[in-house]
């Protein structure tokens, strides 16, 4: 079976762009790494590539607020290829600053929420547990509602807020999102927001949200770094299981 072309687009200052490679190599993926500016000089654009993965990193050296100017040049230059993509099906998967910036551009949906500064007021770097939600409606996460994922988080700017009270409430009953925080051994429920939580909710995000997806369900982010545990010697302890492989596999199948 042939590997499907995933673009992972390059800014200065993005640095988890080989990790989310080797991810979908891993998944049978084929992984090409293109800068920004360079990919404005393809004919064909976004339509050479059947998924797109913006990863981790500090774009831009996060100049104008985290993801904020990546945002800027996705909306300029390739806002209408993007939404095109999404309409049709093609995955597209934000992975924290890649996240950040799917949500600065529009991409996952009118701004009724956004990604602020963490609760605790510093940067986070731990491992956490998330569950991937069984009522997302994106087709391409769907084979995997209700599993688990453990992997680590790295991010200042990760907490999930909403703009009014019933908000987060109306995203879940939209569908839209996709992965939540779960407490450390909890068997599916996910970890409170009351205070004492933390870490298994490492920033503070309104209803354990860590992660969207837009109305069509083909765009896809969430702040954690799953492409950081797709092998069991990548993780520091614990069980086996658990892993981000599945993820991937899932969006590799879908841009066949």
């Amino acid at each position: 079976m042939s590997r499907p072309p995933v673009l992972i687009p390059h800014a200065p200052g993005t640095n988890r762009d080989a990790e989310a490679a080797l991810a979908v190599t891993a998944a049978g993926g084929d992984p090409q790494i293109v800068a920004v500016n360079e990919l404005r000089k393809q004919p064909a654009g976004l339509s050479d590539y059947g998924a797109v993965l913006l990863p981790g990193g500090f774009s831009y050296g996060d100049a104008l607020g985290a993801g904020g100017r990546l945002a800027l040049e996705l909306r300029a230059w390739f806002g209408a290829e993007l939404r095109q993509a999404a309409r049709a099906g093609k995955p597209i998967l934000g992975i924290c600053n890649g996240f950040q910036t799917l949500v600065k551009s529009g991409l996952l949906g009118p701004r009724s929420f956004t990604l602020a500064a963490n609760a605790g007021g510093r940067f986070e770097c731990r491992w956490v547990t998330l569950r991937i939600e069984p009522d997302c409606k994106s087709s391409w996460l769907a084979p995997l509602g209700g599993s688990r994922i453990r992997c680590p988080v790295a991010h200042g700017e990760g907490r999930f807020a909403v703009a009014g009270s019933q908000a987060a409430t109306e995203l879940t009953k939209a569908g839209c999102v996709a992965f939540r925080y779960l407490a450390s051994g909890t068997q599916g429920g996910a970890a409170s927001n009351a205070a004492g939580v933390y870490p298994a909710n490492p920033n503070g995000s309104v209803d354990d949200i860590a992660g969207m997806c837009d109305p069509t369900g083909a765009v896809v982010g969430l702040m954690p770094h799953p492409e950081d545990h797709i092998a069991d010697w990548q993780r520091p302890s614990g069980p086996p299981g658990e892993r981000g492989s599945a993820l991937f596999e899932a969006f590799v199948d879908a841009a066949r």
